[in-house]
């Protein structure tokens, strides 16, 4: 399976895949609403997920009708919810393995019996909602 993140379509193919006239690629790019890799300094190279944020866009101008400002506002907002959810996930992982640490520690030196069949922390099984698809 490929990296949804490794360029690999040409601006002509993305334009293409995306509904719109290269044009609006470029000027996306310019406004930095998407920022594709370069090969050399002429060359733009598209991933799937430049794919989905210019289909994203084309969504919220057409179908929502939001300017193109409004747009890079809600780009970023997405992006910065995206990483705070990481960030949790991460942090809350830690936190995890940290008190199973010492909850082992603790029962180690306890008399008292333990399951074995079971994690000594139980943890709900929270699944965050991703960012919305506009």
């Amino acid at each position: 399976m490929r990296d949804r993140a490794q360029p690999v379509y040409m601006i002509g193919v993305a334009a293409e895949l995306c509904g719109v006239h290269p044009q609006t690629l470029r000027q996306y790019e310019r406004l930095g609403l998407v920022k594709p890799a370069r090969v050399g300094t002429k060359n733009r190279l598209y991933s799937e997920e430049d794919i989905e944020r210019v289909r994203r866009i084309q969504r919220l101008t057409q179908d929502m009708g939001v300017n193109l400002a409004g747009v890079e506002l809600v780009l970023k907002l997405l992006d910065e919810m995206d990483e705070i959810r990481l960030d949790f996930e991460r942090q809350f992982a830690d936190y995890v393995r940290e008190a199973e640490v010492r909850m082992q520690a603790y029962l180690s030196n306890s008399k008292a019996p333990i399951r074995r069949d079971e994690p000594l922390l139980p943890v709900p099984r929270i699944k965050l909602r991703k960012t919305p698809k506009f």
